[in-house]
C-alpha cells in the first residue's frame, strides 16, 4: 500500500498502526522517510527499495493509534518523527449547547 501511494497521489491511513509488530514497523519507518525525502527534495522520480518510481507530490499518509489497550506498542522514534500527534476525544455534549 504504501508504494502504491506515491505513484498516485493517493492518500492512505493506516488504522490501528501500533498492532503492527516493531520489526515490521521499523521497515515501514524507512518506506514512508524515503517518499517523504522525495517530497521534500521536489523529485518526479525517486529510488525506492532499488527500483526507480514516478512520485506524485499530493501523496499523504495517515496512521490511527489506540495507546494503551493490550497488544498495542509503541512507536519507534524513528517513526514518531515521521508523523504529526492529533488527539481526539469523545466531546462534553452537556457542555456544547453553553458555548
Amino acid at each position: 500500500a504504501v508504494v502504491s501511494t506515491q505513484s498516485t497521489g493517493a492518500w492512505a491511513c493506516f488504522d490501528e498502526f501500533n498492532r503492527i509488530e516493531l520489526e515490521v514497523l521499523s521497515v515501514v519507518a524507512q518506506q514512508i522517510l524515503s517518499i517523504q525525502r522525495a517530497i521534500t527534495m521536489k523529485q518526479k522520480r525517486f529510488l525506492f527499495e532499488g527500483t526507480e518510481l514516478t512520485l506524485d507530490a499530493s501523496c499523504a499518509i495517515f496512521i490511527t493509534m489506540n495507546p494503551g489497550y493490550a497488544g498495542r506498542s509503541e512507536l519507534p522514534d524513528n517513526l514518531k518523527v515521521l508523523f504529526r500527534t492529533v488527539a481526539m476525544m469523545v466531546p462534553d455534549s452537556a457542555l456544547i449547547p453553553l458555548l
